[in-house]
């Protein structure tokens, strides 16, 4: 989840009532440290005092020798270049809006004895509509990336904000315009009007090393210029995003997002975006954009303000171990295309549902998440190679990229209902199966392929269901019924066999594994 979009309960709240500050939300957290801080502070005892002395701490020259690392130097080379965000938004006021605070309302309680709920409001004139008033949206941080004032920040920090005001550690406030974001990445880039900024050195994510030790700088709870360490946990991660995050156990909370995460050498690597959590608070898990895809995107809103990527008019899924196997393609790699868009680049250049898209453009498709990002990183109006796995061996075919257009819908339909033909049985597999009409294969455009009147069995235990078309059986294409049945008749029936179906617009592979 966006770390700055947590529920209110996780969030650290300052009040000045009366004279007093009070910290709300961690009274737990306060009571143990307070417990400890009695424990360290109590002066030592009599028969303690008579004892040997307490061993002394090592000094940091020799805990630097053991390996332990010292960030006093990189919080000082890069702290001045990480920036604390705020976010406002102007809204309307309601016809009694805006109330007194709680206190001016114990000011006139006091001295005027005005009771509550009469307070005087301010007046408005009723010829003039409603005045807008500007209110506090969010906090969060961001890095400066140039001397002349473009900073980086989240997507998500800026989202929805009227204005937007950065604050530099020699607490200038500056308002900021923002130059564009693109939510796919949530990466955001930002303008202050400023010159000779200490700008940040961007550093090489290939090189980044699982365990390695790492440091985020920013303003979590609005506590600016907060400083935590950790090490990099793991690389490449997927959680669904556009991107493969960074994973770290660097402690991040709300208000961090958008700040850098620092190397050793003194180099930005990622932007701290996320935080995996069951309480709404850090639980060890944290996640970081790889500042090789943040710059993609940040020089191109630079260049234009939005983010132009590439796509090719598939729907695909993952090639799971047993279907890659069942194949012959050796290990679960490449893409598998569950669809193809009408019209599209993909059906232009050959590519079939079903197809396994193991390269594009030269680059080996390892997992399925691989090929959206090689895609979108692409330009449109470029023709790249694409080979495919289908049906047991390599094709090489050219796809001409074209622009991805934003929240693109998807196409829906299903098969045309008509005249139904006379099912043909094939029971080994739990299998009864019949030909398409040509109205269905019209509606489908389909060349081919035999319906599901009836699935039971190992089919049934492999997921088919009755109205799914079976297009391919063992690496064989399936024209008709017939060929259906010869091909299933010189099947091992003590094998699994892999059948390539279509449900829907989508195409997929199943493994039937017969009874034993």
């Amino acid at each position: 989840m966006p770390i700055d979009k947590l529920s209110p309960q996780t969030r650290i709240r300052w009040s000045a009532r009366r004279g007093s500050r009070t910290w709300l939300g961690f009274a737990a957290l306060a009571g143990t440290a307070a417990v400890t801080a009695a424990v360290v502070l109590a002066p030592p005892s009599s028969h303690a005092q008579a004892g040997a002395t307490a061993p002394a701490l090592p000094s940091p020259s020799v805990a630097a020798a053991r390996g332990l690392p010292d960030f006093t130097d990189l919080v000082e080379q890069v702290g001045p270049s990480v920036v604390n965000i705020r976010t406002t938004e102007r809204v309307r006021p309601g016809r009694n809006a805006p109330e007194m605070d709680e206190d001016m309302q114990e000011f006139f309680r006091r001295f005027f004895g005005v009771p509550p709920g009469q307070f005087p409001q301010p007046r408005r004139n009723p010829r003039q509509g409603p005045e807008e008033e500007e209110q506090q949206r969010g906090v969060g941080s961001g890095f400066i990336l140039s001397a002349d004032g473009y900073v980086m920040t989240n997507a998500h920090v800026v989202e929805g904000a009227d204005e937007v005001y950065v604050t530099l550690t020699d607490k200038r406030e500056l308002k900021a315009k923002i130059i564009g974001s693109d939510k796919r990445t949530d990466v955001a880039v930002v303008k202050i009007d400023a010159a000779n900024l200490p700008a940040v050195r961007i550093g090489d994510v290939n090189k980044l090393r699982v365990g390695e030790w790492v440091m985020a700088i920013g303003s979590p709870f609005g506590l600016e210029n907060t400083v935590t360490a950790g090490i990099v946990s793991a690389k490449a991660r997927e959680t669904g995003e556009f991107i493969p995050f960074i994973q770290t156990d660097v402690a991040i909370n709300p208000g961090n997002s958008g700040g850098p995460l620092i190397n050793l050498r003194g180099e930005v690597v990622g932007i701290n975006s996320q935080i995996l959590s069951r309480s709404g608070g850090f639980m060890g898990i944290s996640f970081a954009i790889p500042m090789d895809e943040a710059m993609r995107v940040a020089d191109q809103l630079r260049a234009s303000g939005r983010v132009v990527r590439g796509r090719i008019g598939v729907t695909i899924g993952e090639v799971t171990k047993d279907v890659a196997e069942s194949l012959g393609l050796g290990k679960a790699t490449g893409a598998l295309v569950r669809s193809v868009e009408a019209g599209g680049p993909a059906e232009k250049a050959g590519v079939e549902p079903g197809d396994i898209i193991t390269r594009f453009d030269g680059k080996p498709v390892e997992r399925s998440t691989d090929l959206p990002r090689f895609v979108g990183n692409t330009k449109p109006g470029t023709k790249a190679a694409l080979q495919v796995f289908r049906r047991g061996n390599a094709r090489e075919l050219t796809v001409a990229v074209a622009e991805l257009e934003p929240d693109r819908a998807t196409r829906a339909g299903s098969p045309t209902p008509g005249a139904k033909p006379t099912p043909a049985p094939a029971g080994a597999f739990g299998m009864t199966v019949a030909d398409l009409t040509d109205a269905q294969k019209r509606e489908l455009k389909l060349k081919g392929g035999v319906r599901l009147e009836a699935v039971e069995g190992a089919a049934a235990r492999a997921g088919l269901r009755e109205g799914d078309i079976v297009l391919a059986v063992a690496n064989t294409e399936v024209a008709d019924t017939r060929q259906f049945e010869a091909i299933v008749a010189k099947l091992d029936k003590s094998k699994p066999v892999s059948v390539l179906f279509r449900r829907g617009d989508w195409a997929q592979y199943a493994l039937i594994r017969p009874a034993r």
